[in-house]
């Protein structure tokens, strides 16, 4: 079992340029050394954004206020898989 099992991520797609990571409503994806994290939402991906100190979701069109439990969730996530990928 691999840290990334450990963590409850998985991969869900691998591609020459990009990797797809999955946890819950988390998805991140993953290139050469930079990366994306975001949240699945009813208005499809979403990323974190910060205007003015305020937590955002921004998706295709739309920006709607996040709530700390979606900051928390989408932060933990980007944390530890880093340090899975890291490692």
């Amino acid at each position: 079992m691999s840290l990334l099992d450990d963590l409850g991520i998985t991969l869900i797609s691998e591609g020459a340029a990009v990797r797809i990571y999955v946890r819950e409503n988390c998805i991140a994806a993953v290139g050469q050394g930079q990366g994306s994290t975001g949240l699945m939402t009813e208005q499809g991906l979403a990323y974190l954004v910060w205007r003015d100190g305020q937590a955002f979701l921004a998706s295709k069109g739309v920006e709607t206020p996040a709530t700390a439990e979606q900051v928390e969730a989408i932060q933990k996530f980007s944390r530890d898989l880093s340090t899975a990928l890291s490692q």
